[in-house]
């Protein structure tokens, strides 16, 4: 197996990291395969869009994957009239631009939600590293970590967290614990956001919703707004295995690098960042990445 078909295979088979995490695994491929010999310009653009399409469809929930993926190409392809060199060099220059930006968006989440996390019980589900970031800047009273995604990320990530010496107690089940342990707050990352404020992430996300909606208890998605994917809700999950739909009215609000939006917002913000849609238009693979509209 080649090291580009590898690489893509660890996306598809990959259980215990999330989104962005991802996302960056699928944007170094790209840059990687960047220095594949070309005749000139058209190309490389070519082959950086087959790969960015393999990808997109080895993970066809994960929005951040197809974005970031887009956003690279979308770049490549209007500088069609650069040199194979030349496009080389603004690929990498895009990449590092667009994991510095993650990086710098998971800091300012982390400091939008202190407040919230301060001296609070909160309740999250499977390994965001958006959330990890959060958890880490401002310690909360008690973390409250699910144990019941069918990978075990939930494990995985309490012990991340103790490790770094959060005060994490593992619950497998996330409805039951909320009110009986007295949790203040819900917070979840996200794979996907779709524009009317669904929310696409591991299953157990919408049982844990909707129990917080009985208990009163607010549900804060924390994410990028490379998670916004810009067009309608699929009918169902692309991954039934692994993910589940949240409705909107579920979600008091997402806090992304731009600050705290209510569900109503996110097609604002998904119209408002015109390389998402770019992006998608670009690599969407028939029948795996919905068409955006």
């Amino acid at each position: 197996m080649s090291a580009y078909a590898l690489r893509v295979a660890e996306l598809r088979d990959d259980r215990s990291h999330g989104g962005s995490w991802l996302a960056r695994h699928a944007v170094e491929t790209i840059v990687l395969e960047a220095a594949t010999p070309a005749a000139d310009a058209e190309e490389l653009l070519e082959h950086l869009l087959t790969v960015a399409r393999e990808l997109a469809a080895a993970r066809p929930e994960l929005g951040s994957v197809t974005a970031a993926c887009g956003r690279l190409v979308a770049a490549a392809s209007r500088s069609w009239a650069l040199s194979a060199t030349e496009m080389r060099r603004l690929v990498l220059d895009e990449a590092r631009a667009l994991l510095d930006q993650r990086d710098r968006a998971a800091r300012s989440i982390a400091v939008q939600l202190a407040p919230r996390l301060e001296n609070s019980i909160v309740l999250t589900h499977s390994a965001s590293a958006v959330v990890r970031e959060a958890v880490l800047h401002t310690p909360p009273e008690r973390l409250l970590c699910t144990a019941s995604d069918p990978d075990g990320e939930g494990r995985v990530f309490a012990d991340e967290l103790r490790g770094a010496g959060i005060k994490v107690e593992l619950v497998e089940d996330g409805a039951g614990p909320l009110k009986a342990r007295g949790s203040r707050l819900v917070l979840l990352g996200a794979d996907t956001i779709y524009r009317d404020g669904t929310l696409l992430n591991r299953c157990g996300t919408r049982a844990i919703a909707d129990a917080a909606a009985q208990s009163r208890v607010p549900v804060v998605v924390a994410a990028e707004s490379i998670k916004v994917a810009p067009f309608p809700t699929p009918e169902a999950s692309p991954n039934p295995d692994r993910t589940d739909l949240t409705a909107p009215d579920l979600i008091e609000q997402f806090v992304t690098e731009d600050g705290s939006i209510s569900p109503d917002d996110v097609e604002t913000l998904a119209d408002r960042t015109p390389f998402l849609r770019e992006g998608y238009e670009l690599i969407r693979a028939a029948g795996e990445i919905p068409a955006a509209r």
